[in-house]
């Protein structure tokens, strides 16, 4: 997937009068690149069309026109777009009471690092945790993290021809599996490789 450049990008007049359209169509896409492993941890996985829909925001909510700017925020975000031989997925560690989330997040230290996926008859394919800057300690993770899983050409021949995903956590403090993923997800992120 090539990385988005600022020519592809609307202006903040034109993505005003588009926005509620490109809207839509961005949410109905990533309807379908969202998977919850367990009760409390989700995966949303990016690509170009998340990611432009992301910069788009950013510039919006940050009124940025000038290039230096347009170029910072895509140096930012062109890097969750995946390579063509990796899916890439924002990671989120969900509690809806803050206490509760707290304790969870000094429990579940390095969990990022314990994130998995498989294309059936292959072994699994371990998460490679954020890259662009570190966003845990010793007493606590991120409830956000970001994610890279490499497959090598042969698992992703085999899953182009039809071998299921899963997708698993193997954290001391949480387990969950999801196997297969649907086939409407399998789908779409079979679509990130080349």
């Amino acid at each position: 997937m090539e990385k988005l450049t600022r020519e592809e990008l609307y202006s903040l007049e034109q993505y005003a009068e588009l926005r509620a359209e490109f809207r839509t169509r961005v949410m109905a896409h990533k309807k379908d690149r969202v998977v919850r492993v367990g009760e409390h941890a989700t995966l949303y996985f990016e690509d170009r069309l998340t990611m432009q829909y992301q910069v788009q925001e950013m510039l919006r909510i940050e009124r940025i026109f000038e290039p230096g700017g347009i170029d910072e925020e895509l140096s930012a975000y062109n890097p969750l777009i995946p390579d063509g031989h990796n899916l890439k997925a924002t990671f989120m560690i969900e509690y809806q009471d803050v206490e509760a989330r707290k304790e969870a997040l000094a429990q579940l230290v390095d969990i990022e690092d314990r994130v998995w996926m498989r294309v059936n008859g292959f072994d699994p394919t371990w998460s490679i945790a954020d890259e662009d800057l570190e966003r845990a300690s010793a007493d606590k993770t991120s409830s956000v993290h970001f994610l890279r899983f490499e497959f090598s050409p042969e698992a992703i021949r085999a899953a182009k021809q039809g071998a299921s995903l899963s997708i698993g956590i193997e954290h001391r403090h949480y387990q969950a599996t999801v196997d297969p993923v649907p086939d409407s997800t399998n789908s779409s992120l079979l679509g990130d490789f080349d």
